[in-house]
């Protein structure tokens, strides 16, 4: 239960991650296009004037010495579009910072505009001159620029959007801060919330368990006098079909109460890790089933490669591989397979058998009372697999299983 809860929340962090990220990445490359389109505009009108964003003409000083209206039709407009915001805005045009250089096709040029303190015309020239072949785009992280043709010469357009940018990075900036601060906040909640969520769950868990201990408990004694009463018959009568029949049946309940014990008492707490000879131990419980193949006429092949070992604990891992061994004695029509060999740091057990269910995973089949169609007749409870899918999960392990062309295949990967 606590592994389930852990999973519940990664997962859910996983999902809060997820969406954060692209919920910031979307609002910060809007930000970020929002600003480019701005300083396009801007070297744009620069390129239909010859270079030149803005130039203020005034008219005659007033004799009161009251400040001269503009004259020109730019600032008219400007005194109409009092309050706004953006590269239109009066304030930008007045206040924008950029270059402008003219190159002819002999190789002369001009300066048409310097408006730009941090760069010297220099270095204005020189910057201008290694964009001439370029179109538009960024230049140094923080310049717009712009090269266009006029008049038989090149016109190269340098914005200084540093102002305008800094916004942007100090938005995208408190995104990351912002995000990691709501994941640390929502981890926290979700360990909170999973721990009183799975409260129940655990609850339930614990009180199945203590349910199927006791209805092993209850069975067991039934069981022993019903066997020492059908070999008292045989002792006084001889055996005949319905004591035979009496044993068989006193056998299977005898098993499934004994899967229902296994499956209640595992604890992953419980386990005694020591390390196990997993090559000798598979050969050792296949060595004990060779019997019961022969028996019933299914073909056994092993391909087991020696001095494979394994951390975990002994009579749990004993237990899951007898289980393989009974599940293929009980399910296979004429041939089986055990293979256990290393792929990288992995163990990978194999068990095949031919059945006759169709193609596709079969996952379902570990779980608890769980059975597919050919299970019918064969007096198994669906406990078995389940066993062993919590005794893999518990060695940090992943079992799946699948049918492909007849052939049924349970792998587990530890």
């Amino acid at each position: 239960m606590d592994k389930v809860r852990k999973k519940f929340v990664l997962y859910a962090e996983a999902a809060v991650f997820i969406l954060l990220t692209v919920l910031l990445a979307v609002i910060n490359v809007i930000n970020f296009a929002m600003v480019t389109e701005d300083a396009d505009r801007m070297t744009e009108a620069i390129a239909r004037s010859s270079g030149v964003f803005f130039k203020e003409e005034s008219a005659p000083d007033d004799p009161n010495n009251n400040p001269a209206p503009p004259v020109n039709s730019t600032s008219s407009s400007a005194r109409k579009n009092f309050g706004e915001m953006g590269p239109d805005s009066p304030e930008m045009k007045a206040s924008l910072r950029y270059f402008t250089y003219a190159f002819d096709k002999d190789g002369g040029f001009e300066k048409i505009e310097h408006r730009m303190y941090a760069v010297t015309e220099y270095e204005a020239y020189e910057w201008a001159k290694s964009l001439i072949h370029e179109n538009i785009g960024w230049t140094n992280l923080t310049y717009r620029y712009r090269v266009y043709e006029k008049d038989d010469k090149t016109y190269v357009t340098v914005v200084d959007q540093g102002r305008e940018l800094l916004p942007s990075y100090r938005i995208l900036i408190i995104s990351a801060i912002g995000e990691v601060l709501v994941l640390l906040i929502s981890y926290l909640v979700l360990v909170r919330v999973g721990k009183m969520l799975f409260k129940q769950f655990a609850e339930a868990d614990r009180k199945q368990k203590l349910f199927i201990a006791s209805v092993e408990q209850d069975f067991k004694m039934p069981l022993t006098i019903i066997s020492a009463n059908a070999e008292v018959i045989e002792r006084k009568n001889g055996t005949n079909d319905q004591t035979q029949a009496i044993n068989r049946q006193v056998r299977k309940m005898t098993g499934l109460v004994k899967n229902l014990g296994a499956l209640a008492i595992f604890e992953e707490k419980d386990m005694a890790i020591s390390n196990i000879d997993l090559s000798n131990m598979l050969n050792v419980v296949l060595d004990s089933k060779k019997a019961k193949f022969e028996e019933k006429k299914i073909a056994l092949e092993l391909d087991i490669e020696p001095n494979i070992t394994l951390e975990g604990d002994e009579q749990a891992i004993r237990k899951s591989l007898s289980e393989l061994a009974e599940n293929s004695l009980r399910y296979a029509v004429s041939k089986a397979g055990f293979s256990l060999k290393k792929q990288g740091d992995r163990i990978i057990v194999m068990q095949t058998n031919d059945t006759d269910l169709p193609n596709g995973t079969v996952d379902q089949i570990f779980d608890r009372f769980t059975t597919l169609d050919n299970a019918k007749g064969k007096g198994t409870a669906g406990l078995g697999l389940s066993y062993v899918k919590d005794i893999v999960k518990a060695h940090n392990g992943r079992v799946s299983a699948k049918v492909n062309n007849n052939v049924f295949t349970l792998e587990i990967a530890l």
